[in-house]
């Protein structure tokens, strides 16, 4: 069954989360018609590979313009017009930047797999529960609110300061009319009365202004608190999804909605300061006593530029962590020599801006290090931020050719810098990114993507580089959901509760309670297993590739129970039909696969039988589909058979891994095909033997299982001793 096809089944309350990341950008029609073929490519490499995402988009556009033909003979005209528009946007939008479409599906893709494997666990996470809390979703719609109401403070005032521009223009004129007049016209009566006419226009004016200066306060007075509270909140939550989002957790969504924030303060400050600007002109052409503009003019004045400072300063934000585009799905894991990307927004979104912020990257700016080595990045690390790299338009910088040169056992942060001059202002910006872990070869990667796990979930200090000296205990609760993460972000499907249990226990080696056991750092990465030679930790990253590299399509169909101990497997057996297996996960070898059915004696009594693991070695020479197809046991008599007859609880084997067989059985060749002349073919003979005599011990097997074509041709040429030598190392139990 496609992912697709899984989304479509799931409850209304998850359809309605994936409804949420589905827009212009990437229109669900494209993802509902093309579900198989989107699903076939690697969006993910494509993602930080220009040229093959230029490929991918390429033929993007020719599989819509196949299902444009077909919808049109079938006069579709709703279908048509919006084909139409979608292949328009996919020309148009993503023909400059074809790695944007590429990170839009595969983050869409990956959302999906995360909301599936949520959908599967009983009780949603702690961590994914608190960034999805009600509260968060009313503070965001309250600062979209205030950020609106704010716009229409600061255009209103416009309209006031216009207004007193006029007034203050009118008593100019009359007050210049009636210096104008000689002396003895100004004793009039009618000049007397147009004075007292001035003088009430002046009280007026001087209402005026104070009552602008008033609405000015108050605006400059909401932005403040803003600001302060609510925004300020919302840019540390939008930090932390993203931190979360990093190590596999939901996408960090909100950005768009934090930049329209951003730039409608920056643009009623801006304009708050035209309107202090004004009064300012005002004031030159006419003051009195007791005139408010120089008194509170200074003030005011000072307080926007304090804010528009602040504003900038946290506008400036890292939107895609460093990542290598060789392993998109660990990023701050980076090796020496090897380039990374990084990309950079400034949420004030001016088109004064385009092209004039030059960023600047360096590395460990501002740390110290005892052995006073020099770190730095290889490639270009000065660029201009522009409007027209991204498909949003947003105000960003991505850096694709950043590497580090030197590397330390500690965490390490990448800075960056830049200069904002506008309307008479220069502000100095600067951030970093979050602590990036540098290796010297690819066998470090796993322990060093076990640090940005345990700092991600620990801390929401984004620059804590002293963090290991000391690291935290995590709550089990909470590491076990984001090691659930790891399988639906890597091998698209997470674990369920069955499974986070068998974990809990091995990490704990008890059955303890989720919300209330802490874990230590070394329990999870540095301590070797109890009777093991490795720690946990590189005990799942090797499950993890496995299932990446040999098993994947059986994982993601839910046929691989893995995660079970030998003593439960036993009890989900015992009571089932003889012939019944399930699929495990080895607890004694790093990254192999076994599996263990259920047999019955003569006496009834019940056995199990567990085959040698198979690891990466063993299935690169054969799929583990065609291995639970075509695998034989021979007994004392030499009866071949195959044992495995249905997957845990009672679903027939070939109903379960049928579509994933890459051949017949039939269709294997004989050794004979491909024999020299004058020499007798040789042939690989995977088999294993289970001794009658129960007594006697099983160790491992070194013989993969061999296929009922494969048999026939071992006893067409060679003699039963051979064969029996051939069988002599028994089977046995992992």
């Amino acid at each position: 069954m496609s992912q697709w096809s899984q989304v479509q089944q799931l409850e209304i309350k998850f359809l309605e989360q994936v409804d949420q990341f589905y827009d212009d950008n990437f229109p669900m029609e494209i993802r509902h018609l093309l579900a198989q073929w989107i699903e076939s490519q690697d969006w993910e490499a494509a993602a930080n590979n220009e040229a093959m995402a230029m490929i991918l988009l390429q033929n993007l556009i020719i599989q819509v313009d196949e299902q444009l033909d077909r919808v049109s003979q079938e006069k579709n005209l709703l279908l048509i017009h919006n084909l139409k528009r979608v292949r328009k946007l996919l020309q148009g939008k993503y023909h400059g930047n074809p790695m944007h479409i590429a990170v839009i599906i595969s983050n869409c893709l990956r959302e999906e797999r995360r909301i599936l494997a949520a959908a599967s666990m009983p009780v949603q996470g702690p961590l994914e529960k608190s960034l999805q809390s009600s509260v968060v979703s009313e503070r965001q719609r309250n600062v979209e609110h205030k950020v609106s109401a704010i716009k229409n403070s600061a255009q209103m005032t416009d309209q006031d300061v216009k207004y007193l521009e006029d007034l203050q223009e009118e008593f100019d004129f009359r007050y210049k009319t009636i210096q104008s007049l000689e002396q003895n016209d100004k004793n009039s009566a009618l000049i007397k009365q147009e004075m007292l006419a001035l003088q009430a226009m002046l009280n007026t004016l001087d209402y005026k202004r104070k009552e602008v200066l008033g609405k000015i306060g108050r605006v400059i007075h909401e932005i403040d608190v803003l600001m302060s509270n609510m925004l300020t909140e919302e840019l540390l939550d939008w930090k932390r999804r993203q931190q979360i989002a990093c190590i596999g957790g939901p996408l960090h969504g909100g950005l768009d909605q934090l930049q329209n924030c951003f730039t409608l303060l920056a643009e009623s400050l801006f304009q708050v300061r035209r309107q202090l600007e004004k009064l300012d002109e005002l004031l030159t052409r006419l003051t009195y006593d007791g005139d408010p503009i120089p008194v509170q003019r200074p003030q005011l004045l000072e307080k926007v530029n304090f804010l528009l400072y602040n504003l900038f300063r946290n506008s400036f934000v890292v939107e895609r962590q460093p990542c290598m585009p060789t392993h998109p799905q660990r990023p701050m894991v980076l090796k020496t020599l090897i380039q990374f990307t990084v990309k950079l927004r400034l949420l004030i979104k001016l088109p004064e801006l385009n092209y004039q912020i030059r960023v600047k990257a360096t590395i460990d700016k501002n740390v110290s290090t005892v052995s006073n080595r020099r770190f730095v990045l290889c490639g270009t690390h000065v660029k201009a931020m522009n409007m027209d790299e991204s498909a949003n338009g947003s105000l960003s910088v991505e850096f694709r050719h950043l590497g580090p040169h030197m590397v330390t056992e500690e965490l390490h942060s990448i800075s960056f810098e830049t200069q904002v001059c506008l309307y008479g202002l220069t502000i100095n910006l600067e951030t970093s990114s979050l602590p990036v872990v540098m290796i010297s070869n690819v066998s470090q990667l796993p322990n060093a993507w076990a640090s940005i796990i345990w700092y991600n979930l620990s801390t929401n200090d984004p620059q804590n580089l002293s963090f290991f000296n000391n690291p935290p205990a995590a709550t089990l609760s909470q590491l076990l959901e984001v090691l659930s993460w790891q399988f639906s972000s890597y091998v698209g499907r997470g674990l369920n509760s069955e499974q986070l249990n068998m974990l809990a226990e091995k990490l704990t080696g008890q059955q303890v309670s989720y919300n209330d056991y802490q874990l230590s750092w070394a329990k999870f990465c540095k301590e070797h297993l109890p009777g093991k030679s490795f720690t946990f930790w590189v005990w799942l990253e090797a499950i993890l590739d496995l299932i990446k590299k040999h098993i994947l399509p059986l994982w993601i169909d839910g046929y691989i129970m893995g995660f079970v101990s030998k003593e439960k497997e036993r009890i989900l057996l015992k009571d089932k039909t003889p012939g019944t297996f399930l699929l495990r996960f080895s607890e004694s070898n790093l990254g192999g696969i076994t599996f263990t059915w259920v047999d019955q004696l003569e006496n009834g009594d019940v056995t199990f039988h567990s085959v040698e693991p198979y690891n990466k070695g063993r299935l690169s020479a054969l799929p583990f589909a065609d291995i639970l197809r075509d695998y034989k046991v021979i007994m004392a008599d030499n009866v071949p058979e195959n044992p495995l007859k249905y997957l845990y609880p009672d679903i027939p084997k070939d109903k379960a891994f049928g579509k994933h067989y890459s051949c017949q059985p039939n269709e294997v060749s004989k050794p004979s095909d491909g024999g020299g002349k004058g020499y007798v073919p040789s042939v690989f003979i995977p088999v294993s033997k289970i001794l009658n005599d129960s007594t006697e011990p099983h160790s491992p097997s070194d013989l993969l299982p061999m296929s009922p074509s494969v048999y026939a041709v071992l006893r067409e040429h060679l003699s039963p001793t051979a064969i029996e030598t051939a069988l002599s190392s028994p089977y046995s139990t992992d």
